[in-house]
């Protein structure tokens, strides 16, 4: 059953060193807070697992967290790359890190099969390319009713799975609308979850056609992080941060403005910080 809790005492409890966690959130509420408070508790040799890995597994892997990423995109999204982790993959700066690269298919389909306690997926894709050369885990099965070769690959099943969401109930349910990427998929699959969410409700009210609920046995802990997505957006909270996404891109470029980024923006902030973010967002749109 879900337990309400400060975001630094939720992460404690959730992610440990060594874990595989994922943080799963498609363009729309990716958990930053959670992901900031993991590099002010110093967390070290994660396997960091995302379908589309950005900026805050940039800072994350700047910051010596990961030894390993598995993924299906990386990249600052409309800017380029992340330079972080190229410094890393390239030059083992600050560590090295391994990569296992995937299709957005065959992610998802991995997530899925976690969730289903499969050991794992099975689909049709890996046609014609050339990653099955390079990624061991990626193999071929012959279905026993048609004879069809499918691709298949390990489920995952992280230690630990973080995500954003709009709303939680005082029962401990959490509501996610919007576009909706993995997050159901990602907390059923994982052994521990984290939800931030925007606000504590009494009722989630009217909801729309594509909302999904997270029940409150299927997440570990809440924390109420208002803004915990800057800079990239809550549906009806607050618009992506595009400013951030852009000036990231110099500020990740060289280690030491990294670093003095980090100091002033992370290791000596709070949660708080992302509230403040959001209303200066607010503020400059009215």
């Amino acid at each position: 059953m879900s337990r309400f809790l400060p975001l630094a005492e939720a992460v404690e409890s959730t992610i440990r060193d060594g874990d595989t966690v994922a943080m799963e959130g498609f363009t729309h509420l990716i958990p930053f807070a959670a992901g900031h408070e993991v590099i002010r508790q110093r967390r070290r040799h994660l396997t960091l697992v995302r379908m589309t890995p950005d900026l805050i597994y940039d800072q994350l892997i700047g910051m010596g967290c990961a030894d390993k990423l598995i993924f299906s995109w990386v990249g600052n999204p409309g800017v380029g790359s992340l330079h972080r982790f190229r410094d890393a993959y390239e030059n083992n700066w600050p560590c090295p890190i391994a990569i296992e690269e995937h299709s957005h298919a065959a992610m998802a389909n991995a997530y899925a099969a976690g969730a289903a306690n499969l050991p794992f997926a099975v689909f049709r894709g890996y046609l014609g390319v050339d990653l099955p050369n390079v990624n061991p885990n990626i193999k071929h099965v012959t279905c026993p009713f048609t004879g069809e070769r499918l691709a298949a690959v390990p489920a995952l099943r992280p230690d630990a799975a973080v995500v954003h969401a709009l709303k939680a109930d005082r029962a401990g349910n959490v509501l996610i609308e919007g576009i909706v990427g993995v997050q159901k998929e990602v907390v059923l699959a994982a052994k521990r979850s984290l939800v931030t969410v925007e606000e504590i409700v009494d009722d989630f009210g009217e909801r729309s056609a594509n909302a999904v609920i997270l029940p409150s046995w299927t997440v570990g802990a809440i924390a109420c992080v208002p803004g915990g997505a800057h800079p990239s957006y809550a549906h009806g909270y607050y618009k992506r941060d595009n400013a951030y996404y852009k000036a990231w891109d110099a500020i990740a470029r060289d280690r030491n403005t990294f670093l003095a980024w980090i100091k002033a923006n992370v290791l000596e902030r709070g949660p708080e910080a992302f509230a403040e973010h959001c209303a200066r967002l607010n503020a400059a749109a009215e």
